[in-house]
């Protein structure tokens, strides 16, 4: 699957919201037979519809993660509906409607997740245009699909999930193939470039704009002839344009200290470069998962007001181990551990890092519904947000403290 952050870029929400209604009757529409008239609407027996909705529950010990979690919060819901259809033996187009809400995020704005045209020429050589998901890591491409794994977040450090909106997908072209090795197993590559669409309101409120004028990478996977085992690595490089708007006190502080130009425009111009590479391992076989993952991602600013918005360069670590067993065809126990460093230079500083140990209980109570519980130890702050704790500092945030989730997902 592939999804879609938002089809139409910045156009005003009504706008986006009344053309996505749209273009999904204008499909459901064109996939109706013609010869339905006055028999009711059907759909070809082609077209594939899969979906799901989860509900999910938060609950800290100390800090607030991801919502208001230290009095226990609900706002944890995710809505999927998708659609693929085969035009030819090689061509086919697919699309995906999502909501969810995640504390300060999505508050249920239906967006067109992914959306594609794919053909392919040869079992080596296919293209893919449209609204594709990013293939960084294991799991980015399926992090958005709860019944596809036994956690119910995965590593915090590799896929944050506050992150999904511009993470999970690019908009452009993507190149893709499995070459064989004969008796040294496949070699899977992707390649692609384009652009993000990612929308303001999902930032602080002192975010104007933000755009992105470019996004490249690629991943390559070695699928040995161990069967299950897989070694990779991906890489991406991207640059988000920001234009911010000081504050009042902001702005007072800099007057006072005669720092702010005279024809200052009240928008601040920054340009942020990121380059971001992972290494890989899973091992997926009969009961048994085994993955492993490794990453830096490196970032800088540049700013037209450094007195506000000094050049900064700063380097992540980020680093996981998790596994999995099958003990029944109903019951999964999973677990792993999950370290970021928000700077490889700094690793004591408070606030600057976070170690996370997970252990997850997942209960299929059929085919179509699932029950997941899950409890994490938390060592560090580096993952939590100021703005969702009354703007504290994350050094002055509790140390160490604990998370447990609840998740119900029925899928089809």
């Amino acid at each position: 699957m592939d999804r879609s952050d938002e089809l139409l870029g910045h156009r005003p929400r009504f706008y986006a919201r009344r053309t996505e209604w749209l273009f999904g009757c204008a499909l459901l529409a064109w996939a109706a037979p013609s010869h339905a008239q006055g028999q009711g609407f059907t759909l070809p027996s082609e077209v594939q519809v899969h979906g799901f909705v989860s509900q999910g529950f938060i609950k800290t010990s100390d800090n607030n993660y991801l919502a208001e979690s230290e009095r226990g919060s609900v706002e944890f819901t995710e809505v999927g509906l998708n659609f693929t259809l085969p035009l030819s033996e090689d061509l086919r187009v697919g699309m995906q409607l999502f909501a969810r809400d995640l504390g300060p995020f999505g508050n249920f704005q239906a967006r067109f997740d992914w959306f594609y045209l794919d053909y392919r020429f040869r079992d080596w050589l296919g293209l893919r245009a449209g609204r594709t998901k990013l293939p960084f890591g294991l799991y980015n491409e399926t992090s958005d699909i709860d019944a596809a794994r036994v956690p119910v977040l995965l590593p915090q450090s590799m896929y944050p999930t506050t992150n999904r909106e511009y993470l999970l997908a690019q908009t452009g072209a993507e190149l893709y193939g499995l070459v064989p090795l004969g008796p040294a197993g496949q070699l899977e590559y992707r390649l692609y470039g384009g652009t993000i669409f990612f929308q303001p309101e999902d930032a602080s409120p002192q975010i104007g704009d933000v755009s992105v004028p470019y996004i490249g990478g690629g991943r390559l996977m070695w699928l040995s002839p161990l069967q299950g085992l897989q070694v990779g690595g991906s890489a991406q490089a991207l640059r988000i344009d920001i234009d911010y708007v000081p504050s009042a006190e902001e702005r007072a502080g800099l007057e006072m200290a005669g720092l702010l130009p005279e024809d200052f425009s009240g928008t601040v111009e920054a340009k942020v470069p990121v380059a971001m590479a992972v290494g890989s391992v899973e091992y997926a076989a009969q009961e048994w998962l085994i993955a492993a993952e490794y990453s830096r991602w490196w970032a800088s600013l540049e700013s037209t007001l450094p007195a506000l918005l000094p050049a900064t360069k700063v380097t992540n670590e980020r680093a996981y181990v998790m596994t999995s067993y099958q003990v029944a065809s109903w019951f999964w126990p999973g677990a792993y551990y999950s370290v970021l460093f928000a700077d490889v230079h700094d690793r004591q500083r408070p606030g600057a890092f976070q170690h996370d140990v997970a252990l997850t209980l997942r209960y299929d109570i059929n085919q179509h519904w699932l029950v997941k519980l899950e409890g994490h130890y938390m060592h560090g702050t580096a993952g939590l947000s100021s703005a969702l704790n009354d703007m504290q500092p994350l050094s002055e945030l509790k140390e160490d403290w604990g998370v447990f989730l609840a998740k119900t997902t029925a899928h089809f």
